[in-house]
């Protein structure tokens, strides 16, 4: 199957879901905002395996469904969480947690996947449709550490361009790092040279110019992966690549620093 046929596949179920919900049956009770369709294995191991999922990690998975993400999870030594709210799912995720052995490490909950605090992941996975993709965008640049790890399965976050994304035939992974946020003006010492930045951020992708007295730099492909932010600095034909880590107001690198403002 085509990406493009699953699409409409997962389109044209999501659509019958919601019909069914205007029929006196389960469905009228519980409200799905994605179809369950389940994840193969294959499939699963290759999104853990992107975002580099240890034993130091939280995982949290919305829309988990019969839990298999987050067993599989559980498996490499993470703690992780399971979001559903279908209670059948939750039933099942429980008893598959228990047949491999991992109840110590995982949690399911049934509710809504946009009632839940997710902020706490260090990686966060997903199944859900585009639409639901972007209503969870703004929360997952907002309010996640810079660094956290974003795996989606077959759907893209729109203009929020892929860090990493493999192609395994049926089946898509896209993978992002949250970026930290360095829009805006920034006091630097580069050297014994003091500048003033001004930075445009679109989610890991940076640009803007560097100021010295009456002299004005470019900031080109400048890109964030979570808190490292590479970038050059272009006077003229000269080009300089800087690199720096970013902890809130601050950008410490090697030989140089930036305070916000």
């Amino acid at each position: 199957m085509t990406r493009f046929a699953r699409h409409r596949m997962l389109t044209g179920m999501f659509a019958a879901s919601l019909l069914a919900a205007a029929t006196p049956s389960f469905a009228q009770e519980v409200r799905l905002d994605v179809p369950y369709v389940p994840t193969s294995q294959t499939t699963v191991d290759e999104m853990l395996k992107i975002a580099n999922v240890t034993a130091k990690d939280y995982v949290i998975d919305l829309g988990s469904g019969d839990g298999r993400i987050v067993v599989s999870a559980a498996k490499l030594g993470a703690t992780a969480m399971g979001v559903d709210i279908n209670p059948q799912r939750i039933k099942e995720s429980h008893e598959n947690a228990k047949a491999a052995g991992v109840t110590d490490k995982v949690k399911f909950f049934q509710q809504d996947l946009f009632q839940t605090k997710f902020s706490d992941a260090t990686v966060l996975t997903m199944y859900l449709l585009p639409s639901v993709n972007l209503r969870l965008r703004p929360t997952i640049l907002n309010e996640m550490k810079p660094g956290t790890r974003i795996v989606s399965h077959d759907f893209d976050m729109g203009d929020w361009k892929p860090d990493q994304f493999k192609d395994l035939g049926t089946d898509q992974v896209y993978f992002w790092l949250v970026p930290a946020k360095v829009e805006g003006a920034w006091t630097a010492k580069v050297g014994a040279d003091s500048y003033k930045f001004d930075l445009t951020q679109k989610f890991q992708e940076v640009s803007g110019t560097a100021t010295m007295g009456g002299k004005t730099l470019k900031v080109e492909n400048g890109r964030l992966a979570g808190e490292n932010f590479t970038f050059e600095l272009v006077d003229g034909g000269n080009r300089r690549v800087m690199m720096g880590k970013v902890s809130g107001g601050s950008i410490t690198g090697k030989d140089w620093s930036a305070t916000k403002g």
